[in-house]
């Protein structure tokens, strides 16, 4: 079977890393036709958008897309095309798996939670205006039972399905008693509806210092958008940093894979920056597609190739000067070599 995809490579490293990506995917033997398109600053010239309607036009056909980052502007110009993406396509649940990976310089081990982030309300959609003019700006927050009601359920499928056992809703109910508190409430209701997965609920700063003492007590963490951005971070902090972490946005349907980790322009063009996030992101696809034996594969082989440690990139090396580190694509080879 033939799979197309939409692919937009990003900014940045992100064509760097994106091909790195797509070689790897390619080598299992999966037949995939690739549907590229550009995104960002470059296209608002021609298009007036950062985004054009026609990769809107094919991922809505496909139902499939995987992205490199792509740059957003801090404090001006377009908003996020991330965010446009999930608004346009409803993509509704951003997933985070963050899982220790050996040969990875990080503070613990056996780290494995889940970050389930609700994508399509909240402050980080950005419903905001100033009230005047360089001295006072407001942000409206809203959250709704229809969109709480569904991330929590995403997130309890996803634990169901794949043999997870705890899911936590993190919050802030003890002070927005409104927005939080519905949040909260719909959670409970939903927990509720699944017996068989256990549930807690952990306010946002507590469980914040609690994940850096002791993680290993959580599994599958559901939250409202603000929160689940930060708090992604930090599980991504426990397990090495951004560069190994993958993510996916999801709709009923329909998905769009991406690395967490931002475009980094000064490394443009340089390749030496670690491609594991968007090959994981990659394998993550896969698994979407029901192609489950190939993302097995991947998955395993840069597993190795991380713990042997020899074809690796200066971040995942004992001292990020180490001259024997390898660049973007040869770390690719390595990997596509271990399939």
């Amino acid at each position: 079977m033939t799979h197309t995809v939409t692919l937009i490579p990003g900014d940045g490293i992100g064509p760097e890393v994106a091909s790195a990506m797509r070689r790897v995917v390619e080598a299992t033997g999966v037949a995939i036709e690739w549907e590229v398109f550009d995104a960002g600053e470059a296209m608002i010239e021609k298009y007036g958008t950062p985004l054009p309607e026609h990769i809107l036009e094919s991922i809505r056909r496909n139902r499939v897309g995987i992205k490199g980052p792509i740059t957003t502007p801090v404090g001006k110009g377009f908003r996020s095309v991330n965010v446009a993406l999930r608004k346009e396509l409803d993509l509704y649940a951003n997933v985070r798996p963050a899982m220790s990976i050996p040969g990875v310089p990080a503070r613990y081990e056996g780290v494995d939670l889940v970050v389930v982030r609700e994508n399509t309300e909240g402050l980080y959609v950005g419903i905001e205006h100033d009230v005047i003019a360089n001295e006072a700006a407001e942000a409206i927050r809203i959250i709704t039972r229809r969109a709480t009601e569904r991330v929590v359920r995403f997130a309890f499928e996803y634990a169901r399905a794949n043999g997870r056992k705890l899911v936590t809703a993190v919050h802030k109910a003890n002070i927005l008693k409104l927005t939080d508190g519905l949040f909260l409430r719909v959670a409970e209701e939903v927990a509720a509806e699944y017996p068989d997965i256990a549930f807690n609920d952990r306010i946002v700063d507590a469980l914040s210092m609690q994940l850096v003492q002791r993680p290993h007590e959580y599994d599958v963490l559901v939250l409202p958008n603000l929160f689940g951005d930060i708090v992604s971070d930090i599980c991504s902090g426990l397990v090495g940093g951004l560069g190994v972490t993958p993510g996916a946005n999801m709709g009923d349907g329909i998905a769009v894979f991406e690395p967490v980790h931002g475009s980094a322009p000064k490394y443009t063009g340089k390749n030496m920056v670690n491609p594991t996030a968007t090959i994981r992101s990659g394998a993550l696809m896969l698994r979407f597609l029901g192609e489950t034996d190939a993302a097995d594969r991947i998955e395993r082989a840069v597993t190795r190739v991380i713990a042997e440690g020899r074809a690796t990139t200066y971040d995942l090396k004992p001292r990020r000067d180490d001259p024997t580190a390898v660049g973007t694509q040869e770390m690719a080879d390595a990997i596509i070599a271990a399939l």
